[in-house]
């Protein structure tokens, strides 16, 4: 896009109509394209590629983490039909303490993850061990998303979902948590 050359993994939409609104935060572009040829910045990486859904009709809810909500939303998840929910958290994966409380009911259920709101850069692993921290809401049965957006998670979540592989969630999150050069 615009002479550049982003793996799927990476890329994200990150204007609404500038000529460049694709960029790959914190690795940049895969590669160029100069004078009608293609310069690649980096060796290609192995991608593992789901089969298409056996089923469309899983729901996966998305929310976003913000100052002072409820948690009714929360709360009602599950009475909802959801199959899944993704959480766009504060900085690296971060909620509130009233939320973490309601995600690790949720949890016992259905596969939630936390992904990072901010539009660049990865959820902590192990630096944050508060209430709502990314830590505690590990203990809690919630997934990490590494460096995926929330939307991106979302996709993965209800793929596997719709391939009954939901139990290998952590295995393609753990091939995002670090960077793909």
């Amino acid at each position: 896009m615009n002479g550049e050359i982003h793996q799927a993994s990476s890329v994200r939409k990150t204007d609404s109509m500038a000529l460049q609104a694709f960029t790959s935060p914190v690795v940049g572009p895969a590669g160029l394209i100069m004078e009608d040829r293609v310069h690649y910045l980096r060796a290609p990486v192995q991608r593992r590629v789901l089969p298409l859904p056996q089923q469309t009709t899983q729901k996966v809810a998305m929310l976003e983490a913000s100052l002072s909500a409820d948690t009714l939303i929360l709360e009602n998840i599950l009475a909802l039909g959801y199959d899944g929910l993704v959480i766009a958290g504060f900085g690296a994966g971060h909620v509130s303490q009233s939320w973490a409380t309601v995600i690790e009911h949720i949890a016992e259920r259905i596969p939630v993850i936390v992904a990072t709101r901010t539009g660049s850069g990865s959820t902590a692993q192990a630096s944050y061990g508060f209430h709502g921290g990314e830590m505690d809401l590990m203990r809690k049965g919630a997934s990490m998303a590494g460096f995926l957006c929330p939307r991106k998670a979302r996709v993965l979540l209800w793929l596997l979902l719709g391939c009954q592989r939901q139990h290998e969630l952590s295995l393609y999150l753990k091939s995002e948590s670090r960077i793909q050069n």
